[in-house]
C-alpha cells in the first residue's frame, strides 16, 4: 500500500514537471525574442550612473556598445559621481522629472515590449488615427480623478498639448472672413500662445494680448479666443475666462490640473479643454496629448486639422499612453499622492528659504477644498513665479543669474522683468541646487552690493 502511495505521489510530481516544463519552458523558448529585448532594456536600466544620471537604450555607446551616462545638471563623469561646484542651477524648463523615482519603483507595471511588425498602418481599424481602448483609458481617468466632465463629450489627439492647442485654434477661428480671429490670454500667460500664432502667421486668427484689455469692448464684429490656462503657467493660479460676447469662444488649457499640482475644487466643464500627459506622469518626451470637446462640429475640424498636419498620431505614443495609463489606473491614487507629497516637500523648502528674503518675493497661493483628496490643502505648482521688489531690480533675470540661477525672463510671460519663473519639476538634483544657491543669495542680502 506504501509502494502504490509512493509511486502515485512521483507519478503526479513527475506529471507536473513535464507540465511546466512544456508550457513555461516552452513559453519562455517561444518568447525568445522578447527576452533578448528584455534583457537588452534590463541591463541599461542596470546602470546606476550613481544616482546622478541615466543611461538609455538609445543613448551614445562607449566600447563593448556600453551606453553613456547621461548625467543631471551639475555633475559629470563617466559615472555622473563627480559634483561641479560653483555650478549654475538651471530652473528654466519645465522638464517634469521630479517623476522619474516614481516609475523607477514601478518598472513592471509601465514596460513595454514591442514586436517590430506593431501598427504599421497609419490608421486603427474602422480608418481612425485614434485608439479607441486608449480613449477608454482616458475617459476612466478622468472620471477617477474627477477633473473634467467627459459624459457626451468628443476626444482628440494630438501630439502634445502644443499640436492641440493649435488645432483647437484652427478649429474655432471663423471661415471665410476677412478678419483673422483675435487670441488673447491674461497676463502673466503662457508664451506658447503668443509664439505659436505669431509663427505660423496665419489669415484665421492673431495674438493680441492681455485679455484683460479686451474685457470691457463692445466691438461685436471681433471673432475672440480666449486661452484659459487654469492651473496657468507661469504663477499656479486656477484662472477664469475674462472675455465674454455672442463671438467669444474660450480654449481651457488645464495641462496642471491635477492632484498633484493644485486642488480639484470640481470637474471643469469648459466646451474646448485641452489636456497633456507630460504633467500627468511626467513624459514630456512622448509628445501625447488630448482635446475634450463638447461641440461636434469643433472636434471634427480638429480631427481635419490633425490629418492634414501629421496624418494623426503616433502610434507608439499612443501604445506607450495606453500602458503608462493602465498602470496609473491600476496603482488607484499611488501616482498622485507620490507627486504631490513631492511637490508638496518642495514648495516648503522654497518657502522656508525665502521666507527671510526682504529682496524676493513669491506668489501668493490661497488653500482650497479638494474633491480629490477630501480635504482643504495648498496649491503645489509646478513653478514658482518670483518677484523682485527692490527698487533698483528692475531685471529680476539678472539678479538670479548673477546668483547662479536661471529662471525664464517676465517679459516672456507678458509681464513685466521684475518677475521671473522658475521650475520646480525637474530632477531632485537640480531643485536641491536651486535651493542652495537661493539660499546663498537670500544669506547674503544684508550688506550686500547692489546688482
Amino acid at each position: 500500500m506504501l509502494l502504490k502511495t509512493v509511486c502515485l505521489v512521483s507519478s503526479i510530481i513527475l506529471n507536473l514537471l513535464f507540465i511546466i516544463y512544456i508550457y513555461v519552458g516552452g513559453q519562455w523558448n517561444h518568447l525568445s525574442w522578447s527576452s533578448r529585448a528584455a534583457a537588452e532594456a534590463e541591463a541599461v536600466a542596470a546602470i546606476s550612473c550613481s544616482g546622478h544620471g541615466r543611461a538609455y537604450l538609445d543613448g551614445l555607446v562607449v566600447d563593448g556598445n556600453e551606453p553613456v551616462c547621461e548625467c543631471n545638471t551639475c555633475f559629470t563623469g563617466s559615472d555622473c559621481s563627480h559634483f561641479i561646484p560653483h555650478c549654475t542651477a538651471d530652473a528654466d524648463s519645465g522638464d517634469p522629472l521630479f517623476l522619474e523615482p516614481f516609475w523607477m519603483q514601478h518598472l513592471a507595471s509601465s514596460a513595454l515590449v514591442v514586436a517590430g511588425w506593431h501598427r504599421l498602418s497609419y490608421s486603427y481599424n474602422h480608418n481612425t488615427f485614434i485608439s479607441p481602448e486608449l480613449e477608454k483609458l482616458i475617459r476612466k481617468l478622468h472620471t477617477v480623478v474627477g477633473n473634467a466632465v467627459i459624459e457626451n463629450r468628443f476626444i482628440v489627439f494630438g501630439a502634445g498639448s502644443t499640436q492641440v492647442l493649435n488645432a483647437a485654434a484652427y478649429a474655432l477661428s471663423l471661415e471665410n472672413t476677412s478678419s483673422p480671429a483675435g487670441i488673447v490670454a491674461s497676463v502673466p500667460y503662457y508664451p506658447l500662445y503668443k509664439q505659436q500664432a505669431e509663427y505660423f502667421n496665419s489669415e484665421r486668427f492673431k495674438f493680441l494680448g492681455d485679455a484683460y484689455t479686451w474685457r470691457n469692448r463692445s466691438d461685436a464684429s471681433t471673432n475672440m479666443i480666449e486661452i484659459v490656462n487654469s492651473p496657468n503657467n507661469p504663477d499656479g493660479q486656477l484662472k477664469k475666462a475674462i472675455v465674454h460676447g455672442p463671438i467669444v469662444k474660450t480654449i481651457y488649457d488645464h495641462a496642471y490640473y491635477w492632484p498633484h499640482f493644485t486642488p480639484i475644487p470640481a470637474p471643469a466643464d469648459g466646451d474646448l479643454m485641452v489636456f497633456t500627459l507630460s504633467k500627468l506622469t511626467g513624459h514630456a518626451g512622448s509628445r501625447f496629448g488630448w482635446a475634450v470637446i463638447k461641440d461636434e462640429t469643433v472636434f471634427n475640424r480638429m480631427l481635419t486639422h490633425m490629418q492634414l498636419n501629421s496624418i494623426g498620431i503616433s502610434k507608439d505614443s499612443q501604445l506607450r499612453a495606453f500602458k503608462l495609463l493602465n498602470a496609473v489606473l491600476e496603482e488607484g491614487n499611488e501616482i498622485f499622492d507620490f507627486a504631490y507629497l513631492t511637490m508638496k516637500t518642495r514648495w516648503e523648502r522654497l518657502i522656508k528659504t525665502l521666507s527671510l528674503s526682504k529682496r524676493i518675493s513669491l506668489q501668493k497661493l490661497n488653500p482650497q477644498y479638494c474633491t480629490f483628496y477630501n480635504k482643504v490643502r495648498e496649491l503645489s505648482p509646478a513653478y514658482a513665479w518670483l518677484k523682485c521688489e527692490r527698487e533698483e531690480d528692475k531685471d529680476c533675470y539678472a539678479v538670479l543669474k548673477a546668483a547662479n540661477i536661471i529662471g525664464r525672463q517676465g517679459n516672456l510671460f507678458g509681464a513685466d522683468n521684475r518677475h521671473v519663473r522658475l521650475s520646480l519639476v525637474k530632477s531632485q538634483d537640480d531643485f536641491d541646487i536651486l535651493i542652495e544657491r537661493l539660499h546663498k543669495l537670500v544669506a547674503e542680502e544684508d550688506g550686500a552690493q547692489t546688482m
